[in-house]
């Protein structure tokens, strides 16, 4: 079959089926591949498109430029469309949420590179993918609560099905991990040194499809690839995790990580309580109750319960002093509501998940 480029909606999204496989690469890399609405609409009709078509046998997804697949959803749109009382940061988010969705149902093997940075949004793209290949480059995470946001795009689901109280750590906290956590955690399949993409580039080029797609790509990652790497920092930290974030709320995590030392973590704790003190009260304690529920609900269900605290989250949470703080002014010193825990009632975050 010869390659034939197909012509993109725009730019930002270049599509192209090649022996067999539909190529999708986010291009824009000075904005670290961040999703624009445009964007989404044109991954949704090729994979659209694709599903139906007998000759596209599985689907790739990377971002263009070294330093990252996507570095989540282009949040500064989304903050000049709520203050110009428009409806982009509606839309964005149900468009999306489907998105991601479709790629987690999708009928055909993905494979996503999460070369680079791949956070948020570039993380509700990848995780539903069939396989997940990290590099020595990758740094993937759910940062929202430092602008003052929750994981969403599925990380509700995704999250809290990390072994133990990772996933909660990671979500509560924000922070990024490398690929020999990835793997540990579940957030990826197979690692690949940067230096062997071309490689699987030609391999891709020259793949014999059989019977079972998902299987010959898998094939080809297990001649150039691993699966586990050894010394994930966070299978060390694992027990004091686990111990730390199944306590009942923020105030006694932050406490006893304070005040408990367990084996030779204690600095990593006091690291991790100064840590969450920078971060919005308001956001940990709703991404605290949103992953907690996410544990026990289908995917689609934590798809609806993310859309549904979107809907309040411009008015009534954190994210638009956060934009300011870290994207447009610049200053670093968020004013968040409440400024601290003490100041926060459960009420308040209760108030979120009302009416689901």
């Amino acid at each position: 079959m010869t390659a034939h480029a197909q012509p993109s909606a725009t730019d930002q999204v270049l599509a192209e089926v090649r022996n067999h496989i539909g190529h999708l690469t986010l291009n824009r890399p000075a904005g670290l591949n961040a999703l624009t609405l445009d964007m989404v609409r044109s991954l949704r009709k090729h994979l659209d498109q694709w599903a139906d078509d007998p000759q596209v046998h599985a689907v790739t997804l990377r971002g263009e430029g070294p330093k990252g697949f996507c570095a989540g959803g282009d949040i500064r749109s989304l903050h000049d469309s709520f203050k110009a009382g428009e409806t982009l940061h509606e839309n964005f988010f149900v468009e999306e949420y489907a998105l991601d969705l479709c790629i987690h149902r999708y009928r055909k093997p993905i494979l996503v590179l999460m070369d680079g940075f791949t956070l948020g949004g570039g993380m509700g793209l990848a995780q539903g993918c069939d396989l997940r290949v990290v590099t020595e480059r990758s740094r993937l995470g759910m940062p929202e609560v430092g602008i003052g946001y929750f994981p969403d795009v599925g990380g509700s689901y995704f999250l809290p099905r990390v072994p133990g109280e990772l996933g909660i750590y990671l979500g509560v906290s924000g922070t990024q991990i490398k690929a020999a956590d990835a793997l540990y955690c579940g957030l990826a399949d197979w690692y690949l040194d940067s230096a062997k993409l071309e490689a699987l580039d030609a391999g891709l080029d020259k793949l014999q499809f059989g019977e079972h797609p998902l299987k010959d790509l898998q094939g080809l990652l297990a001649r150039l690839g691993t699966q586990v790497l050894d010394n994930a920092p966070l299978a060390a930290l694992r027990p004091v995790i686990d111990h730390f974030f199944a306590l009942p709320d923020l105030p006694s995590i932050i406490e006893q990580l304070r005040a408990v030392s367990i084996g030779d973590s204690h600095q990593w704790a006091l690291d991790t309580a100064a840590l969450l003190e920078t971060r919005s009260p308001l956001a940990m304690a709703v991404t605290l109750e949103l992953l907690r529920r996410g544990r026990h609900l289908a995917l689609e269900d934590c798809f609806a319960m993310e859309l549904h605290i979107d809907r309040q989250w411009f008015a009534h949470g954190d994210i638009i002093e956060g934009v300011r703080a870290l994207i447009i002014d610049k200053d670093k010193q968020p004013r968040w509501n409440p400024p601290t825990l003490a100041g926060l009632t459960t009420q308040r975050v209760e108030q979120f998940f009302e009416g689901l």
